[in-house]
């Protein structure tokens, strides 16, 4: 884990970036509670700790349903990053984490990660502007030869934090909006931790870009929305709540806040959020699959 510096920062992109998106600016002032970052994204090694636990672990918490196929797609497990994992399954991962080792775990907000990301600079990558040295920080569509690495083999930003641009896109907690990062910067104040709690299914953030991007995907200020197509070669009737069939780079990484909040607050990190999706979980603790 890395600390991670809190207090004002600023988020979002100039217009004047190449490859920017209306969504992804202006810049706008945010504060930020300091917060640990896990320095790569997780692994299978890690995951899989949780995926594959004994049922006899009690701990409340509901693992994966066994995967139709191995959910590494031939890239291999081991060191490297985690994919196909659903927010939903993300979360609880978090959740299961928390009660292991006593410390409150969740996702970072599209706000902590694009802080942790960007590292203290302003400029399109954590590294600069120019984009023939993403090659040293990322692996993306011109590197990645078409699938994901073990974390950690290239350059970390200038806060120790791996593969923040490329490898896999990561889960943050916060639902897709076109118009939040106008509306903040109009309102003229400091939004202090902020977070667009999801209401739907899909359009959840993910950031970062992945192995098979072009490089304007991969810049600190990059944003990308969760698609319903993810699912799209899923057999199960009703689709899996735990994995992505389609969304073979996509992973995500864990936050610590310093100053965790309490159980209630806790709760609502991991929580189902959505009716459907309960629905499912529900069933699946009662037996059905």
């Amino acid at each position: 884990m890395v600390a991670i510096v809190g207090g004002p920062t600023s988020i979002g992109c100039p217009e004047t970036e190449s490859g920017v998106l209306s969504c992804e600016s202006p810049r706008h002032a945010v504060e930020l509670e300091p917060f640990w970052m896990g320095s790569c994204e997780v692994t299978w090694d890690e995951y899989r700790l949780f995926q594959f636990r004994q049922e006899s672990d009690i701990d409340g918490i509901t693992g994966p349903t066994p995967p139709y196929m191995p959910m590494d797609f031939g890239m291999g497990f081991d060191d490297n990053p985690a994919i196909c994992a659903t927010q939903y399954a993300a979360r609880q991962y978090c959740r299961w984490l928390t009660v292991q080792t006593g410390h409150f775990y969740r996702l970072p907000t599209e706000a902590e990660w694009e802080h942790a990301c960007r590292a203290g600079t302003t400029t399109t990558w954590s590294f600069g502007d120019d984009a023939s040295e993403l090659g040293d920080y990322a692996w993306f569509k011109a590197n990645g030869q078409r699938i994901y690495h073990p974390v950690g083999q290239l350059k970390p930003n200038p806060w120790g934090l791996f593969d923040m641009h490329g490898n896999v896109a990561e889960w943050v907690l916060d639902k897709f909006t076109l118009d939040t990062w106008a509306a903040r910067a109009a309102a003229g104040s400091i939004c202090r931790n902020p977070i667009e709690w999801p209401d739907k299914e899909w359009g959840r953030v993910v950031r970062g870009g992945s192995y098979r991007n072009q490089s304007d995907m991969t810049r600190s200020g990059s944003r990308r929305a969760s698609q319903r197509s993810w699912k799209m070669q899923d057999p199960q009737m009703p689709k899996s709540i735990w994995y992505l069939t389609d969304a073979r780079d996509v992973g995500f990484r864990v936050v610590r806040p310093l100053n965790p909040p309490s159980a209630e607050e806790q709760a609502k990190y991991w929580a189902t959020s959505v009716r459907k999706i309960k629905r499912i979980h529900d069933g699946q603790m009662q037996g059905e699959r």
